[in-house]
């Protein structure tokens, strides 16, 4: 495996021809002082300048006609990580990602990864990787095109997407 950071991440997307699937089965991301949770649980606007970047690869991706769809395994009930990444997630939305969530009692855990991972094309896999402490920050992605773990992968997205729901209803749930 390759770890990749920065534009050779963006990079992933760049190349991809029709679809970058991202699996999200983490509760937390952040540590508790992260600036934009706290903001968002004080109830404090939010310009989120922060998150523009990704915005635009967001939407310079889905102009080429490739589908980015994220699917997240959440818990119930949700901590204030998860209710500020359904706050959010309502940008990502905005930009052109399709964005399911599926309750983590619905899906036997043997049926997961414990990893988050992007999948490109259903041909190249990115784990992604954190710091070693809880919460720690993302620190890119290893890379893999290993076919049995591919295959694997591709099993599991299929599995999730087809049991997650669309977060506008969701939200209504």
């Amino acid at each position: 495996m390759l770890l990749v950071q920065g534009e050779a991440f963006d990079d992933l997307f760049r190349a991809a021809k029709r679809e970058a699937f991202h699996l999200e089965v983490r509760d937390d991301y952040y540590s508790a002082d992260y600036g934009p949770l706290l903001r968002f649980l004080a109830g404090e606007a939010e310009d989120y300048e922060w998150f523009q970047p990704w915005l635009r690869l967001v939407r310079d991706t889905v102009s080429r006609g490739v589908a980015i769809n994220r699917a997240r395994v959440v818990s119930n009930p949700h901590n204030d990580y998860t209710r500020y990444a359904r706050h959010v997630a309502r940008l990502n939305m905005a930009a052109g990602e399709q964005v399911r969530y599926l309750s983590r009692e619905l899906i036997d855990a043997e049926q997961l990864t414990r990893d988050d991972w992007w999948l490109f094309d259903d041909s190249v896999v990115a784990f992604t990787v954190f710091e070693p402490e809880e919460n720690g920050r993302w620190l890119g992605a290893a890379v893999t095109t290993d076919p049995r773990i591919v295959e694997y992968v591709r099993g599991v997205k299929e599995r999730v997407w087809a049991m997650a729901t669309p977060l506008p209803r969701y939200e209504d749930s």
